[in-house]
């Protein structure tokens, strides 16, 4: 039978391709299992999705208004909901959100006859699983809460591994994330509060600022930790060896391919895809790509058939401005908006500074007892060392960090108190270059001119690093530069620097 109002934009047709096979394979016992509520105001509509929904197995519950939908959705838990955006009174995003603050795990799809970017990224930010534009196919529909339903069998055989994980070692975050900084903390709870869901992540911010290490607390800490977290660096390879790598290929489809091979995508399946340096893929696999994240359906290379359905997780992350390339044409922005559900922006380590002496002192008591024998006492950092470290640029950031400690770990004695010439510098000229306090230009001037110049060159920048090295601290500076308080105020009000009164008057 044919809906007499299939052309409406909020209907949908339901008739024979209702009963298309469902490549997913779910078990029909799991299928029953599975409890499915859908909200529209428009009767036909939510009629004709429960009678292709039940004529599948699935257990289908309807509501037509959305204050009843509201009270139930705080009443009882369901494992899917498919919602319309648009109704009178209470709206869909107010019944997604209503759903998520009671059950964080539940899938919720939205479907909206006026499927604008706007609405649509809203509704995926306050934690949609997907959407569905209207009008829709009754196949499209049994794919899209086939891809649900199976993410929510993931879901339950991940809870029940997480169960016994927790049995044999006790729960504990496995991933610790050090730092007190407040724009470290705040991308930190970020991280925490979207490991929760199934929404995805895009991570940015410098080389060595810890881009994987936040994306495997992402996974760790969510509901698809027993399932494996897959990374790949799309910067890495060359493009037809990632498609390679990332789709798989068949038998055939190039010279060395001697058998059917699975990509990564399918290797992630249940559980979270990390596409590291994304801005370095190439347009055709980019396209490719987002093809794999709308319908979760991957093609082989080589293949002229649909080859798996997945259900995977995707965090992404890059050292660019993500923005800058989409601009330049670099990143795709319908990849870049689906991609970036929730950005996530990592601090410099120059920007983290109270946090140097906490990752320095983790990294010499892990570097040390991985390469000494039990028993040998640890050595630490004197007080100049730690200014030491505060001082420097650190371009590689908590990766270069990980590498000078380990440096010294290795060449350090026993309980030996480690001082500043026993760090290694290897960027000498990027640590206080001679010519630094020379300005352009003042070889030509008069001697009295450029001297002053000079001077005052110099004094902003010892200033400069005699605070950091101090840690702000004015009496601390004051012993470090060997002067006196009244005279480093002095200085500090010549050059208009900022004094701390309060940091001033501790030791």
């Amino acid at each position: 039978m044919v809906n007499p109002l299939a052309q409406q934009d909020r209907k949908i047709p339901a008739g024979s391709d209702s009963m298309a096979r469902d490549p997913l394979s779910i078990p029909s016992e799991v299928k029953a299992s599975i409890r499915v509520l859908v909200v529209d105001d428009e009767r036909t509509l939510r009629e004709s999705c429960a009678s292709v929904l039940q004529m599948d197995g699935y257990n289908v519950t309807l509501i037509g208004r959305g204050e009843e939908a509201l009270e139930t959705v705080r009443r009882r838990k369901f494992d899917v909901i498919l919602v319309d955006l648009y109704m009178s009174q209470v709206s869909g995003l107010e019944i997604l959100q209503s759903t998520l603050e009671a059950y964080k795990d539940t899938i919720v799809v939205v479907m909206t006859g006026n499927p604008s970017v706007t609405s649509s990224i809203e509704a995926l930010r306050a934690g949609a699983w997907d959407y569905l534009p209207k009008p829709f196919s009754a196949t499209h529909l049994q794919v899209l809460i086939g891809r649900a339903s199976h993410a929510v069998m993931m879901s339950r055989e991940a809870q029940d591994l997480r169960v016994q994980l927790m049995k044999q070692n006790g729960h504990s975050d496995k991933i610790a994330l050090i730092g007190i900084a407040p724009l470290f903390r705040k991308a930190v709870d970020l991280a925490r509060k979207v490991a929760a869901t199934d929404a995805s992540v895009f991570i940015s911010g410098e080389s060595g600022t810890g881009k994987e290490v936040i994306a495997q607390f992402i996974h760790q800490n969510s509901r698809r930790a027993g399932r494996a977290l897959v990374p790949i660096n799309c910067a890495a390879l060359p493009e037809p060896l990632l498609e390679s790598e990332m789709f798989g290929h068949k038998k055939g489809a190039f010279t060395g391919a001697d058998r059917d091979k699975p990509g990564l995508l399918e290797t992630a399946n249940g559980g979270t895809l990390f596409l590291d340096e994304l801005t370095e893929m190439t347009m055709p696999l980019q396209a490719k790509l987002l093809r794999v994240i709308q319908d979760g359906v991957v093609r082989r290379v080589g293949s002229e058939t649909q080859d798996a359905v997945v259900d995977v997780r995707f965090i992404s992350a890059t050292n660019r401005e993500p923005q800058e390339a989409v601009d330049q044409g670099v990143l795709r922005g319908d990849l870049f908006y689906r991609l970036r559900v929730v950005p996530i922006k990592l601090p410099p380590l120059r920007k983290r500074l109270e946090d140097i002496p906490l990752l320095a002192n983790h990294f010499l008591t892990y570097y040390w007892q991985r390469h000494r024998q039990m028993g040998d006492r640890v050595p630490r950092l004197s007080e100049a060392s730690v200014g030491f470290l505060r001082s420097r640029p650190w371009r590689g950031n908590v990766r270069e960090l990980q590498n000078v400690i380990e440096h010294v770990a290795v060449l350090a004695e026993p309980d030996q108190t480690i001082q500043p010439n026993d760090i290694p510098v290897y960027d000498e000229g990027a640590e206080w270059p001679a010519e630094s306090v020379t300005p352009p230009g003042v070889m030509d001037e008069a001697y009295h001119p450029a001297k002053d110049r000079v001077v005052v060159q110099f004094e902003k920048e010892y200033l400069t690093r005699l605070i950091n090295r101090a840690g702000g601290n004015m009496s601390k500076a004051a012993r470090l530069a060997s002067i006196d308080r009244t005279t480093l105020y002095r200085l500090m009000d010549k050059h208009e620097f900022q004094r701390d009164e309060t940091s001033g008057s501790t030791a």
